[in-house]
């Protein structure tokens, strides 16, 4: 491996690390589809009406057992994980889900718009992640951007547009510095084609591709970030929403079984 200027662009492409996923995780038959819903508000309540059944858990040194869970929708068995917050946590949680079995995945997640004119709640289905986080480039080699899978996108988008669903299909931003989100940056992403922001996409689309998995997104318009003061837009009052994408997820998740 030649060494670069900055160490985060040493990618390494060897698949074995020295710790890998399958030292400690196996399948139990775990559904082939997963929800990575990052709303675990929602999650809390669907375990407390008996949805959603634990049928296994990644042990942590530091935090509770985090659950795989089960659930059956439309006639078909999902599997649900939720993924924590910020890149390395879910990219640690897909690597989980992947371990378990899952192959196909939907993640659902809000974010913060760059354009003022994107109402609360409106749908935005991501095309690329411009890669200002650090955990995908463990897991892709460097690049400015990384596309979120096509054929996953293709999937969605052909859902919402049979359900008459608006959305909006554009590039999102993906932060590690939920406090660094500054008016010169968020200025320089939008003119870089920008519609949202999170902390979480590019990683997850690193994962899925290195591991040979696929990959849908799917963000609900949270908070506005575009002007110089910030518009939180009751941003803690979208319980409501939140379930309805969950079960919009599972919805479009049943599609590909």
């Amino acid at each position: 491996m030649e060494p670069k200027e900055f160490p985060i662009l040493e990618f390494d492409p060897e698949k074995k690390a020295i710790i890998n996923p399958d030292h400690f995780f196996k399948g139990v038959e775990t559904p082939e589809v997963c929800i990575f819903p990052f709303y675990k508000k929602v999650i809390n309540s669907l375990v407390d009406q008996n949805i959603l059944h634990e049928i296994g858990h990644e042990k942590s040194l530091v935090l509770d057992p985090l659950p795989l869970y089960k659930m059956s929708h439309k006639g078909k068995s999902l599997a649900v994980v939720t993924p924590g917050l910020g890149a390395p946590f879910a990219a640690s949680m897909l690597e989980f889900a992947i371990g378990m079995g899952c192959r196909k995945i939907i993640a659902v997640g809000s974010c913060g718009v760059l354009d003022p004119s994107i109402p609360a709640d409106h749908l935005i289905v991501p095309s690329s992640a411009i890669r200002e986080d650090g955990t995908s480039y463990h897991y892709f080699p460097p690049s400015r951007e990384i596309a979120i899978n096509p054929n996953m996108q293709t999937v969605i988008k052909s859902y919402l547009d049979k359900k008459n669903i608006k959305y909006l299909q554009g590039k999102t931003w993906t932060t590690d510095a939920f406090y660094r989100e500054t008016p010169e940056k968020v200025k320089f992403r939008r003119e870089e084609g920008a519609v949202a922001v999170e902390m979480e996409a590019a990683a997850l689309a690193a994962v899925a591709d290195f591991r040979g998995v696929s990959l849908g997104y799917i963000l609900g318009a949270g908070d506005d970030v575009s002007g110089l003061e910030w518009d939180h837009r009751n941003l803690m009052k979208s319980m409501g929403f939140h379930e309805k994408l969950f079960w919009l997820a599972a919805d479009i998740a049943t599609t590909l079984l």
